[in-house]
């Protein structure tokens, strides 16, 4: 059943809801380069609703999770990949402090099959992002390369690969409560 909102804009608690995926995950969102140039998150694919236990690790703190959202987007050089996960909460989250971890705890990446992301997934991803502010939403991204090298204890995250984690979790938790 599709609701209808008086002034047509949802409010922000319900656009998860209200939104078609390609509102809460549109096919390119802008981004810069650390030298200032500009770039783009291209959407490699959507995955299907999910359980938050499956969507995002367990030290996530997300208490009060109803349901994950989660997409996969590449930067516009295909190199780097990143999945954003939206966890939709029973209420405002509780604060925590940005992952500061090399490979944080974060959502769960989701591979697409056929496409420059078919080799990011849960052993691929490095470093990853959290936003949140007093809505409904919780933003987390998990990013890494797209040509599937794995993880090592070794590996540090590179500052445009940070980059991609951050702007990433920023632009759709904009989208979602702006």
């Amino acid at each position: 059943m599709t609701m209808i909102w008086p002034n047509t804009e949802p409010p922000v608690a319900e656009r998860w809801r209200a939104w078609p995926a390609s509102e809460v995950f549109p096919a390119r969102l802008a981004g810069t380069t650390p030298s200032g140039a500009r770039t783009a998150y291209v959407l490699a694919g959507i995955a299907p609703e999910t359980p938050c236990t499956r969507a995002f690790h367990r030290d996530t703190g997300l208490h009060g999770c109803l349901t994950a959202l989660r997409a996969t987007y590449v930067d516009s050089t295909q190199t780097f990949a990143a999945t954003a996960g939206i966890a939709v909460l029973t209420g405002p989250p509780a604060r925590r402090d940005e992952p500061r971890d090399a490979r944080p705890a974060t959502v769960r990446p989701y591979t697409v099959p056929g496409g420059p992301a078919e080799l990011f997934g849960s052993r691929q991803y490095i470093t990853g992002a959290r936003v949140s502010s007093d809505d409904r939403y919780v933003v987390m991204t998990a990013a890494g390369y797209t040509d599937g090298r794995p993880y090592t204890k070794d590996e540090s995250a590179t500052p445009r690969l940070r980059r991609v984690a951050r702007e990433l979790a920023v632009a759709i938790h904009r989208r979602l409560t702006g």
